[in-house]
């Protein structure tokens, strides 16, 4: 009997389980508790000041949320060298460029989808990892395999039958119609998504970090600036000055806080990034942040632990992060049927961020209220929430492309 309850448990998805006792996730808004946001301006009167608050915010969630870079990160040298020859794709409206970043003793294969118009003019591009491989963002036999740990393959290898599987997220037509390039890499080739204890992929050089250093969300998002380095030294077909950084879900949560970062980054773009992204932690509404310390404590640095069922003592939230990226432009997107990821946290995230926008003489969200579905708005901050689940769809690449066209292109 015990036996048959507990695999009925352990097979409901929305049921956890942890010192013997069953909770179900709240996604009920009157079950919220009350709770007060930081001032993302406190003290704040003027855009002279801002500098100076954006560093204090800034230190505190590296030191309380994403761990700061350590002194063994800030010394890594990058190199760049090819890995394939270059190749015509799309009837030859596109070309793929390969190339490996060596980067704390990995190599991380890089793949790059670029307008053909990009060998004489540099274009922009979006950034972003990919979760299962170059391979499966784009059908094409000639996409290097690679090397390092799987997450989406049981025997945690890459395979020749995974070529094409995830292209429905990447829209790299689309991307390349629009006068865009796609430049992606295995976020697995810089850090294996499974708690290790930071024994594998860069951290094999790097070392352990404490409880206040550089988790592998904030890794993954270091290795994107050095990705960026690469393409801004190395790649003359990029225009290194307009360059977009997107990812979803976890890697939503990494490009948050690569643009955090890293002010060279033209554009942030956060999709479906949730708990310990662009929605507020302070709803504890879906995914919270003793759930997610608990599935993923590699994701985040050992001191965000402490906020653990103690969201509203947290000095920050994560309007705060968003408000890092100003003046930048910044999207976010949400899906209707992601309640996991608290839609409604990610808008409210953005229109609490939304005074530094303006502070600084920007549009910032044009809207006060949560917009309906299939219903974007774009300002300096842009947010839809699509129908659907949980994943990246045209619908969302035709967003960004809009809003990085407003933004980037002359």
């Amino acid at each position: 009997m015990m036996r048959s309850l507990f695999l009925a448990i352990l097979a409901a998805p929305f049921l956890i389980i942890a010192d013997d006792f069953v909770f179900e996730p709240n996604y009920d808004e009157s079950k919220i508790p009350a709770y007060t946001l930081p001032d993302v301006l406190e003290g704040v009167k003027t855009a002279a000041e801002w500098p100076e608050k954006r560093t204090k915010w800034y230190s505190l969630i590296a030191r309380e949320m994403f761990g700061e870079k350590t002194e063994a990160m800030l010394a890594t040298k990058t190199t760049m060298a090819p890995a394939a020859p270059d190749k015509a794709i799309l009837g030859g409206k596109g070309v793929l460029k390969q190339i490996v970043v060596k980067l704390a003793g990995e190599d991380i294969n890089v793949a790059l989808f670029l307008p053909k118009s990009a060998a004489e003019k540099p274009v922009p591009v979006f950034l972003g990892y990919n979760f299962a491989g170059n391979h499966a963002v784009f059908d094409d036999p000639d996409i290097i395999l690679p090397s390092s740990w799987m997450m989406k393959r049981k025997d945690r290898t890459a395979s020749e039958e995974d070529r094409g599987a995830s292209a429905s997220r990447w829209a790299v037509e689309r991307i390349i119609n629009g006068g865009f390039g796609l430049v992606t890499a295995y976020y697995g080739d810089v850090d294996p998504d499974f708690h290790d204890e930071f024994a594998n992929g860069v951290h094999g050089e790097l070392g352990q970090p404490e409880n206040h250093e550089a988790a592998s969300i904030a890794t993954w998002s270091w290795a994107l600036s050095r990705i960026l380095d690469v393409l801004t030294d190395s790649i003359p077909e990029v225009d290194g000055e307009k360059v977009a950084v997107m990812g979803h879900s976890r890697l939503g949560k990494t490009s948050l806080w690569a643009g955090a970062s890293d002010e060279r980054f033209a554009l942030v773009i956060s999709n479906n990034s949730g708990c310990g992204g662009a929605a507020l932690s302070r709803r504890a509404i879906g995914e919270t942040v003793w759930r997610i310390t608990d599935s993923f404590p590699h994701w985040f640095c050992g001191n965000f632990l402490r906020y653990a069922n103690k969201e509203g003592e947290m000095p920050f939230d994560n309007h705060t992060l968003l408000a890092l990226i100003a003046p930048r432009p910044l999207y976010v997107a949400s899906a209707e049927e992601d309640t996991w990821a608290d839609p409604k946290g990610e808008f409210l995230s953005c229109l609490h961020a939304s005074p530094v926008y303006k502070l600084l003489g920007t549009k910032g969200l044009p809207a006060t209220e949560m917009p309906a579905v299939n219903t974007p708005v774009q300002g300096q901050i842009g947010y839809h929430m699509r129908t659907g689940k949980h994943d990246v769809t045209d619908y969302d690449w035709e967003q960004y492309l809009k809003f990085a066209t407003a933004n980037l292109v002359p």
